[in-house]
């Protein structure tokens, strides 16, 4: 398979999962099935442990992935339950559609061509705030255009807030180098850091555009998006707003086949390099030698040696739980984990319905439920009296934005319904086990799931009486399913102070180990996965690295010179 293989933006159907046998990815873990040596080990099949994995296997790498969980994908993974399918994570992408930018390039690369996209509606978003609606159009001028029919005058407001949005990309690059670079570089670095980038950068989202507007509602309108990132615009930094909003400017996709194609189709590349995926495979330590990781001891005891172990579970699971206490406080993390928190925790209602999503009349856009402008003042209302209005309600619906969903499920539709859940509220049941945790336990299930479904009746009640199947899960089914302690989604707030954090970086100082994934970059699926870009260099080394990011991104500086230069094609998408 060439890894550089490039695909068109058309719908193919071709080599797709079928029916009861699409969401289980990776080979299950068996001591006897180990073909070592291994160059490296990463623990956690997430995608930024994969894009790791796979980039390494490029470059002749051999790697061997380590999932605790029965599928491999993290929060990309899908499971299926009731003859239904959902995704856990993979709501909608953004930076994929036909016109090539680095992330599709990049999952191209990853995936050997054969992950395919479908565009959703060209409103991506519908923001419902209060009493008002606030489209997110894809398209710079769409964007503008459709906040003006709610915000006459502020032509000049809007295109300042895109153009501080475009300057995220300049500050990633910066910022990207700053990982990469030697620790005694960091105050040359920063100087220049703060010399290049505009002040702000490094406040918070309300903060940023308090500067350009005193219109809460427009700020709130622009700011709608925040649950991708899990910090309201007064706590979050405005990079992750910034760079999400950025994300999906140019329109929201979703994975033809599902969201477990995603890692179906990059799994085969490490293989092909003699690498392997396993599943149900728990790590139990990191092993060193001196202070040196040299592998992994495995739940069942097994010792599996290499001379790079790269963690793609978290600082707090990579510093408090794999590796030992004496080398966690002889680098000094233990210090560091005092400087960052666990994002936000959630709650997750999955929905099945017996018709089709076009029966039903479902969108492919994401709806966004929010009781009033005064985000931070609802949270903490929320926080106080879990009785008092849910501060943000998310509607996706999968099956409309995937093509081949009707093909393996007849006659079948799904939606899946997010919202906040402090785990505080579920620690009591934390030490019973998962799917018998008592009638106390599922009896507030099913207040929290009857509650999300007026939410979705207000706004289509047309599925009053349509529901065939719900099941609700909450922060201690993600701590049971990804091993997140509090049930988080995002890996480390997003707040300024974590990302001017200079320990956050690929290469740690005890020799050999390295961590992956979405707390080296920024959260969701393109944040982690640039993690794992940073966390491949930072193996390989500029000699070696240098020349296969060259192979991955090849085109792309011709493509923006197209761009900038007004040559390109008239039928790409304006993606950028």
């Amino acid at each position: 398979m060439t890894r550089e293989a490039q695909m068109s933006d058309r719908e193919t159907h071709t080599s797709l999962p079928r029916r009861g046998a699409s969401t289980r990815i990776g080979r299950r873990y068996r001591s006897n099935r180990l073909d070592g040596p291994y160059d490296a080990i990463v623990i956690g099949s997430g995608i930024g442990g994969l894009t790791t994995a796979a980039l390494l296997s490029a470059a002749g790498k051999k790697v061997l992935v380590l999932e605790q969980h029965y599928t491999a994908g993290g929060f990309t993974h899908a499971y299926e339950r009731n003859g239904y399918e959902w995704d856990v994570g993979v709501h909608y992408i953004g930076d994929v559609g036909a016109h090539p930018t680095m992330t599709r390039r990049l999952f191209d690369f990853l995936s050997g061509g054969q992950l395919q996209w479908a565009p959703m509606d060209s409103t991506y978003d519908r923001l419902c705030i209060g009493d008002n609606q606030y489209d997110l159009r894809a398209g710079r001028d769409e964007f503008i255009a459709g906040m003006l029919e709610h915000f006459p005058g502020e032509q000049k407001t809007l295109e300042r807030y895109l153009d501080r949005v475009a300057s995220v990309g300049k500050a990633m690059r910066i910022l990207t180098l700053e990982k990469l670079l030697p620790g005694w570089f960091a105050p040359l670095l920063s100087a220049w850091k703060n010399w290049r980038l505009p002040a702000y950068l490094n406040k918070t989202t309300y903060e940023a555009l308090r500067e350009l507007t005193d219109n809460e509602r427009l700020i709130a309108a622009l700011t709608g998006q925040w649950g991708d990132n899990g910090m309201p615009p007064k706590e979050g930094s405005f990079i992750i707003h910034a760079l999400i909003v950025k994300h999906y400017l140019y329109g929201g996709y979703y994975p033809i086949g599902g969201a477990s194609q995603i890692a179906a189709t990059i799994i085969p590349g490490i293989q092909s390099a003699g690498g392997e995926v396993f599943t149900y495979a728990e790590v139990d330590t990191i092993l060193m030698e001196g202070n040196r990781a040299c592998g992994v001891r495995m739940k069942d005891g097994t010792e599996i040696t290499a001379p790079t172990v790269i963690s793609n579970t978290g600082v707090f699971n990579t510093f408090e739980k794999l590796l030992p206490e004496s080398a966690v406080e002889h680098a000094g993390y233990h210090r560091d984990l005092q400087s960052v928190k666990p994002s936000m925790a959630h709650l997750c209602l999955y929905i099945g319905l017996r018709k089709t999503a076009e029966e039903l009349g479902l969108p492919k856009t994401n709806y966004w439920l929010y009781p009033s402008t005064d985000y931070s003042g609802d949270i903490r209302k929320f926080m106080g009296d879990p009785e008092s209005e849910i501060p943000l309600v998310y509607i996706s619906f999968p099956s409309a934005k995937d093509p081949t969903f009707i093909e393996r499920y007849p006659d079948r539709a799904t939606i899946e319904i997010v919202a906040p859940g402090p785990y505080e509220w579920f620690e009591q049941w934390e030490g019973k086990p998962w799917g018998k945790r008592g009638t106390d336990y599922d009896a507030l299930k099913e207040s929290y799931s009857q509650r999300l479904l007026e939410h979705l009746y207000r706004h289509f009640p047309q599925l009053r009486g349509q529901i065939d199947y719900y099941e609700l899960s909450t922060p201690l089914s993600t701590r049971h399913f990804c091993f997140y302690e509090q049930g988080e989604i995002y890996g480390l707030d997003h707040t300024p102070g974590r990302f001017s954090q200079s320990w956050l970086r690929p290469k740690t100082r005890i020799k050999g180990l390295y961590l992956t994934g979405q707390d080296i970059m920024s959260c969701g699926v393109a944040g982690a996965m640039y993690g794992g870009v940073v966390a491949a260099q930072a193996v390989l080394g500029w000699r070696q690295g240098v020349p296969l990011l060259k192979r991955v991104f090849s085109g792309y500086a011709n493509t923006r010179k197209e761009r900038s230069t007004g040559s390109t094609p008239k039928e790409a998408s304006p993606v950028s």
